[in-house]
């Protein structure tokens, strides 16, 4: 009963209003007819104090609202989203308003999402081409080089450059591809149970113990038992040979590169160091970043390795970092032990 004679839709209260006006008028009309002197008057102020009602009503319940809904929709069609709707009331028109201001809400957080989308593509795009400029150049100097070099020899050593740097750029191109799929979502991880610190053993022994060009002194701790971890394991076999081959590549000649997996309290912790130049403070946050190479780093190497790591230990919420030490700098992240 009581929501039958509720005012919750714009229907019931102009209805509510003209029956109101009705009966006002009826009444209004009796009781002129039944005056003895000045009847009309009374019925023309009667007439004229209804029409004001009404309209008083009429404004405050349907035009001001579709006012401000309309204002509202135009701003919005201008992309101007700094001021919501006002339209509070419990009908048609403040579902409206709540509609229109979700939908504000909403259309705001996508353009944000595409500008900074656009900011990444556009420094993205800056960054590869920066970083193609360098071998196509090599390239270049070589196959012209190539063209007047009657040398066998010198003929073989610049055909081998050439080919180095191809392979370079399209190492570069396929790990670009691989840190835009899983930046994007296009990719997910498949989880499987699996030893991790065989897992830490097989990549530390294919980059590090047997491999030919090794020139530093190798330190290591690793459990003596198998621990069990629930995980994508070739996505966090990547994420090992990045920091790895990170740590290989910056470790002093002869220095201590030193790799470590404890467990404590049900989580496994990886870290590795290498001996080495430190990191400046403030830029120990960009290590994580695309194509960042530190000061008097190296040219080889994607600078994509770090990215990569940094996401895939993101997608699994996983924490990480890195941290300068006496004499070098360490990079470490967790994972938990799996039942």
């Amino acid at each position: 009963m009581r929501r039958a004679f509720s005012l919750r839709t714009v229907r019931k209260k102009i209805l509510m209003l003209t029956k109101l006006g009705g009966i006002a008028l009826i009444f209004s009309y009796i009781l002129s007819a039944r005056l003895p002197v000045g009847g009309d008057a009374v019925w023309f102020l009667s007439v004229l104090l209804l029409t004001l009602l009404i309209d008083f009503f009429m404004g405050r319940f349907i035009s001001e609202p579709v006012a401000e809904l309309n204002a509202s929709a135009k701003r919005m069609a201008n992309l101007d989203f700094s001021a919501s709707c006002s339209v509070a009331s419990a009908d048609e028109f403040g579902e409206l308003s709540a509609s229109l201001n979700t939908m504000s809400a909403n259309l705001q957080e996508a353009l944000a999402r595409l500008e900074k989308s656009l900011a990444e593509r556009k420094e993205l795009a800056d960054s590869l081409s920066h970083e193609m400029k360098t071998p196509l150049g090599i390239i270049r100097a070589y196959a012209e080089g190539l063209q007047d070099e009657t040398d066998e020899a010198r003929r073989q050593k610049y055909a081998q450059v050439i080919v180095s740097e191809v392979e370079r750029m399209n190492g570069l191109i396929a790990a670009l591809l691989d840190l835009s799929a899983l930046e994007s979502g296009t990719v997910n991880l498949d989880a499987t149970r699996f030893d991790f610190v065989e897992l830490v053993e097989t990549a530390a022994g294919r980059l590090l113990i047997d491999a030919p060009d090794t020139n530093f002194e190798l330190q290591y701790q690793l459990p003596e038992q198998k621990v069990f971890v629930q995980t994508d394991r070739r996505r966090m076999e990547q994420v090992l040979g990045n920091l790895i081959v990170n740590a290989k590549k910056n470790v002093f000649p002869g220095g201590v590169l030193r790799l470590e997996l404890t467990e404590e309290a049900g989580l496994l912790h990886f870290s590795i160091f290498n001996q080495g130049r430190s990191i400046p403070e403030n830029d120990l946050p960009k290590l994580w970043t695309k194509f960042y190479r530190g000061g008097g780093a190296d040219y080889s190497g994607s600078g994509l390795g770090l990215s990569i790591a940094a996401q895939i230990l993101s997608m699994q919420n996983l924490p990480y970092g890195a941290e300068n030490q006496a004499n070098g700098v360490r990079f470490y992240f967790s994972l938990p032990a799996a039942e």
